[in-house]
């Protein structure tokens, strides 16, 4: 079952990428489009087989591969990959359903987004260490080559080249950790559940998980290991960019949480409180650069540094709600990063310009973008974290959760929060609000398939921040389970002796 979100796009991406006779554009993406459909299907089916009060993976699939090298293919699903698979099945949908029908290469293009789906879905489910590697470095091309040949025509080349070393080092990294974590402790295999922490040391634990941390954070990105993330998200197109920010980047803070915190509990309990600085650093680094900005997708783009540095803050509290808010963020990010990268690639279309300094009045019902900027006001409301959608959740969780342990970072990232409105509040004000230019507001219209995107983006962002549990159910009893294995001697004490809630806020 596990194995067809993996076969699907890749049998898909070779029978897009080798149609024959000359195919126009708009159907090779009716033809991407439905493999996207049966893909998220298959993800909805697995949902519904999924049990949601087990622990450790389910749907297990084990195959030996290359034994004298530990290698096998070996899947499995639990309470932390299982809602990022969902993610990546609906924001492959929305990046194929937001691509122009007139695009140069059509069968490169759709052949290279499945084949980077096949490999992000190996990694959310590979139950081996080199198999994750093999999958996580699997869609470094396709991604390459998205940026590369469909982004915009100034830095493309330079955005796409810069993507290429910082991610080829990324793995690289973290295969020295896991090769490490593996020879030292004597194991044969590289299963999982075949590696025997407890036969390495306490320096050598730390040696491995640093390895891992620097390794997954560039791919996250966190500060200083961010600067590839501004280039390569704001010369990519929108359907790129998508894919970029809302399920690629959360490869990081998953193989951080999977294999740093899940493997070597040990030491992520020493190094938690180092990483709570680094992540809080992260959300203030990206909240005020995102303020100077005057390109609109750039301002994303540095927002969205900030917001995965949450994640990270809430990893280190190492807490059952703490976690609970980090998983349930990386789904929320994707989701509102998601919006708000479809939405801006849409004004930068019918508009023509991304800067703040030209663009105004595109609520206008007669001549504007109404719909859009209306849209793009909701997004701009769940990324502050208002109340009501999915954003305020998951901060909530996140705020609530790593306040017991880290009250001052906490508090820090509250107000990066408050940031996040200011900047916000400046992108709506001179994008939506104020008068149209006589003379050049006369913009193309928006068809419904191309808001049909940002509708359904909408539509799940409210509908998650109305009714929580159907996101949190998925994740606590794997959080819970985590939390559970780590030493008490090596979590970070509470400056405050408030006891945290054990379960996510029930909003119904």
């Amino acid at each position: 079952m596990l194995s067809a979100l993996i076969l699907i796009p890749a049998i898909g991406a070779a029978l897009v990428g080798l149609w024959p006779g000359q195919p126009n554009s708009a159907l090779l993406k009716k033809v991407s489009l439905a493999i996207a459909s049966v893909i998220a299907l298959w993800t909805l089916y697995l949902f519904a087989q999924v049990d949601v009060n087990a622990i450790g993976a389910q749907m297990t699939e084990y195959l030996p591969w290359v034994p004298q090298l530990g290698l096998s293919y070996s899947l499995g699903v639990d309470g932390l990959s299982l809602p990022l698979v969902g993610l990546t099945a609906l924001l492959a949908w929305i990046a194929i359903c937001s691509s122009d029908r007139d695009l140069q290469r059509p069968r490169l293009y759709y052949s290279m987004i499945l084949l980077a789906i096949a490999g992000i879905n190996g990694a959310f489910l590979a139950q081996n260490l080199l198999l994750f590697i093999l999958f996580y470095e699997l869609e470094l091309i396709p991604f390459y080559l998205l940026i590369a040949i469909w982004g915009s025509e100034q830095k493309r080349g330079y955005a796409a080249t810069k993507f290429l070393i910082y991610t080829a080092i990324s793995g690289i990294l973290v295969l020295a950790g896991f090769l490490a974590l593996t020879w030292l402790s004597g194991s044969t295999s590289f299963d999982i559940g075949q590696i025997d922490i407890k036969k390495l040391s306490d320096s050598a634990q730390l040696i491995c998980l640093l390895l891992l941390v620097v390794g997954f954070g560039i791919k996250i990105p966190l500060v200083p290991l961010h600067t590839w993330l501004p280039d390569a998200y704001v010369e990519s197109s929108p359907a790129t960019t998508v894919l970029l920010g809302g399920v690629l980047a959360k490869l990081g803070t998953y193989g951080l949480l999977r294999y740093g915190l899940g493997l070597l509990p040990d030491a992520w309990g020493t190094i938690a409180p180092g990483l709570a600085l680094v992540g809080v650093v992260s959300v203030m680094y990206g909240a005020l650069t995102a303020i100077a900005q005057k390109d609109i997708k750039r301002m994303v783009a540095y927002s969205s540094i900030g917001h995965m540095g949450y994640i990270i803050v809430a990893a280190a509290a190492l807490n059952p709600l703490s976690l609970l808010g980090s998983v349930a963020q990386m789904v929320s990010h994707g989701l509102i990063l998601a919006i708000l990268f479809y939405l801006v690639g849409v004004i930068e279309k019918k508009v023509g310009t991304r800067d703040l300094d030209k663009l105004n009045g595109l609520m206008s019902p007669i001549r504007g973008l109404p719909l859009t900027s209306g849209l793009l006001v909701l997004a701009g409301m769940a990324s502050a974290g208002i109340p009501g959608m999915v954003g305020f959740v998951a901060e909530y969780m996140v705020f609530q959760g790593s306040f017991t342990t880290y009250p001052v970072i906490s508090l820090l990232c509250i107000l990066a929060s408050g940031l996040t409105a200011v900047y916000f509040v400046i992108l709506l004000n001179r994008t939506c609000f104020g008068r149209l230019d006589n003379a050049t507001a006369y913009y193309p219209a928006v068809r419904f398939d191309e808001h049909l995107p940002g509708l359904i983006l909408t539509a799940l962002i409210v509908w998650l921040g109305i009714q929580p549990t159907w996101l949190v159910k998925w994740i606590e009893p794997t959080t819970d389970a985590m939390i559970a294995a780590i030493p008490i001697v090596n979590q970070p004490v509470a400056i405050a002796p408030t006891k945290p809630a054990l379960k996510a806020p029930a909003i119904d």
